[in-house]
């Protein structure tokens, strides 16, 4: 971690000209103690950092050195420049590792490009914190032990055992052999197997982990994203799976195909609605989703999902039944909203 960190200390002033050993500590999160013991260490080495003393002194460089990272063209740069917005790293704990790696892929382009590939970057966001609406996503947090330990294992190819807390269950030890990391969502996932089967585990329910140093059973190469998209096939068609056929408002089409693992049969309607069959995981995950579209969609089957839906209506209306209409008395009636198509006949 030290060779790394002196990489940094390098780069930075690279990219700054001069700092504070003060500022020096607050980029690389260390004492300014640290600081000074590894500017001893490069000027040792052989690096010529120098210290500037008074009101605006600090270290720096001698002019013209530079460090070498050859290969890449503007627009690769730019590329990598772009990706460490995203939140991908976060998930598998890589997030200081990537500050580390940006600031070695700025310092390698050529001084005509350098400010122009940084100030692309500006220009381009990926995933921000907050949507339009102000709604932050859910991000997993996982222990940062966990992180290491994780994707110790799944890069040397060792077994790992884990302590898994799935679903409402008591968390339990298990030994895996790693196969590779996921992130969808800023979710990160395990794929792995367990006595030969296929498993995978959400990084944010594994409590502990441990590296073992038994080689991990696993084949040499492995085609990850094909992996994923059969194990995500298999999880939309397991289970006890439920299919619902509603009408929603072609406004909110987007939202349902969001939530639901499976849409199909989708028919336009004249009046602005569209009629399909979507597939959720269970009748829970069902009412839940099309609960959030409110009167902008309206289930046509299963029955019991309807009425599942007008209980749960019933009992929201019966919770504000003793509010007084604010309206004054002699104001024109209020247009009642729209409460969805009526349902129409399903020829039984």
């Amino acid at each position: 971690m030290r060779a790394d960190r002196l990489v940094s200390l390098v780069l930075l002033l690279r990219q700054h000209g001069r700092m504070s050993a003060a500022a020096l500590a607050r980029e690389l999160e260390v004492s300014t103690r640290t600081v000074l013991r590894d500017i001893e260490a490069l000027s040792a080495a052989g690096v010529p950092v120098y210290a500037e003393r008074g009101r605006h002194g600090g270290f720096a460089l001698l002019p013209g050195f530079r460090t070498e990272l050859t290969g890449l063209t503007p627009d690769e740069a730019l590329a990598l420049l772009v990706a460490g917005s995203r939140r991908g790293t976060q998930a598998f704990g890589l997030g200081s590792a990537l500050a580390s790696a940006l600031l070695k892929v700025v310092d390698a382009l050529p001084e005509g490009y350098r400010d122009r590939a940084a100030g692309a970057a500006e220009r381009l966001l990926i995933d921000p914190d907050t949507d339009l609406l102000a709604r932050r996503p859910a991000v997993d947090e996982v222990p940062e032990g966990v992180l290491t330990a994780v994707r110790g294992a799944v890069l040397t190819g060792h077994r790992l055992r884990i302590r898994y807390a799935a679903g409402d269950g008591p968390a339990r030890w298990r030994t895996v052999d790693p196969v590779g990391l996921v992130t969808v969502r800023d979710r990160g996932y395990l794929l792995a197997t367990r006595s030969g089967a296929d498993r995978t585990y959400r990084l944010a329910r594994i409590l502990a982990a441990e590296q073992l140093p038994e080689p991990a059973e696993r084949p040499e190469r492995v085609d990850l994203e094909r992996l994923w998209q059969e194990r995500s096939t298999r999880f939309r068609t397991g289970g006890d799976q439920v299919t619902v056929r509603v009408r929603v408002r072609a406004a909110r089409r987007e939202e349902l195909y969001a939530t639901a693992l499976a849409v199909h049969d989708e028919l336009a309607d004249a009046d602005g609605w569209l009629t399909l069959h979507a597939g959720f995981q269970d009748a829970r995950h069902a009412e839940w989703a099309l609960w959030q579209l409110a009167t902008d969609a309206e289930v046509l089957e299963p029955d019991r999902l309807r009425t599942a839906l007008r209980d749960r209506a019933r009992a929201l209306a019966a919770r504000y039944a003793g509010l007084t209409d604010p309206s004054p008395p002699d104001a024109p009636p209020a247009t009642q909203p729209s409460t969805g198509p009526s349902r129409p006949p399903t020829g039984r």
